[in-house]
């Protein structure tokens, strides 16, 4: 048969084709950071490479990008980087004003201790639980995302990207045997499910607790382009924080919850590509930039959904979309290019004039991810490849 239509690329070859270049990548990366001590990277800002201290909430995914990259390519060279920069974190396991512990050391330490069983590694990840526990409000329910008030507008603000930092708590729990830790995360879960969700299932980026009451004062975002608009990468956080909460308790509330956060992106992101705009509500223009980082934080989260549920085909087929799109050159750096980092094109806050439309070290986290996940689920080796 001579068909006219365009070849379906394999894709084995998709996955190579990002593995390879995100190999590349990181590499280029960390040896640009070697020398400069304690720092991580972060973004491109005019045109060079940003870079923060590990007290920046991104601190944890660079290290955790090079773990997943040792996983599928076990070389001195890839563990003595992910060693390296995972131990510019250190610090973190004492931080106690923020919620991001989480983001910052399970997504650094917790895959080196996943991979390495380092205990030096054990103590830091249960040391840093206790840190983020300490922003947990009984009577409130839930953790508190951030200290600072909004000029006065919060009293106790819990952010939707709060429920990616509950599984170092699940871990916490499961590791030293204290329930305190996984209790905590369950009752934050449930707490969010209650105040953070419309009808439709898109979620607010921010509620704001009376701490008097302990009801909500507030739902708004601080990030989305408007209060009652679904903020890309505030969906992506919801479905895969509700699934990692049905991986940990088994409670089916967590599974359907889940399901339904996931049909509604699939529902709504009306992008040819599947990438979304940075607000499902936003009005687009060409000039409307796409998140990334919204993209690759779902199809990690559903490659996982698909495992779960008798329908799962449909979310696995939508993430292998996300992850071809984001394996083309459309977002998918050239090896020299981009500063070093994998992606292009995510937001990180558009209306406070903060990373438009630039590289996102989050995106490529979950990315990295989201390939582990499906050669995993499909059984491919990367030596096989």
């Amino acid at each position: 048969s001579c068909s006219n239509a365009p070849q379906e690329e394999p894709l084995a070859k998709v996955i190579d084709r990002g593995l390879k270049a995100s190999t590349e990548q990181a590499l280029l990366m960390a040896k640009e950071l070697e020398q400069q001590d304690g720092r991580l990277p972060k973004s491109i800002k005019d045109g060079k490479l940003e870079t923060s201290d590990c007290y920046w909430w991104c601190s944890g995914f660079f290290p955790g990008e090079l773990w997943y990259l040792y996983e599928n390519n076990p070389t001195p060279e890839l563990k003595k980087y992910a060693g390296l920069f995972t131990e510019r974190l250190e610090k973190v396991q004492h931080v106690t004003d923020n919620h991001d512990v989480g983001f910052m050391l399970y997504c650094s330490y917790g895959n080196g201790y996943r991979l390495t069983q380092n205990p030096a590694y054990k103590d830091v990840l249960v040391t840093g639980a206790g840190s983020l526990s300490t922003r947990f409000n009984p009577m409130i329910k839930a953790i508190r995302s951030w200290d600072f008030t909004n000029n006065g507008k919060w009293q106790y603000p819990v952010i939707i990207d709060n429920m990616m930092n509950l599984e170092l708590l699940t871990w916490a729990s499961k590791t030293t045997g204290d329930n305190r830790f996984h209790d905590i995360a369950v009752t934050h879960a449930n707490t969010t499910m209650e105040n953070h969700f419309r009808d439709d299932y898109s979620c607010y980026h921010v509620v704001s607790y009376d701490t008097i009451t302990g009801k909500p004062h507030i739902k708004m975002t601080h990030q989305g382009y408007a209060d009652e608009s679904a903020w890309a990468r505030g969906q992506a956080w919801a479905v895969y924080g509700y699934t990692a909460c049905f991986r940990e308790t088994n409670d089916s509330i967590f599974l359907n919850f889940a399901k339904d956060i996931a049909d509604m992106i699939m529902d709504r992101v009306k992008t040819d590509d599947a990438i979304p705009y940075w607000d499902y509500d936003a009005p687009v223009t060409k000039e409307t930039p796409r998140d990334v980082s919204a993209a690759s934080v779902t199809a990690s989260a559903m490659i996982e959904l698909s495992t779960m549920v008798p329908d799962g085909q449909k979310y696995l087929d939508y993430a292998e979309k996300i992850l071809k799109s984001l394996s083309s050159d459309a977002y998918l750096a050239k090896v020299g290019d981009n500063q070093g980092f994998i992606l292009m094109h995510s937001v990180g806050s558009l209306p406070n004039g903060s990373e438009i439309d630039t590289p996102l070290n989050y995106a490529d986290y979950y990315y990295l991810e989201a390939l582990k996940r499906f050669m995993d689920l499909k059984g491919i080796n990367y030596k096989d490849i």
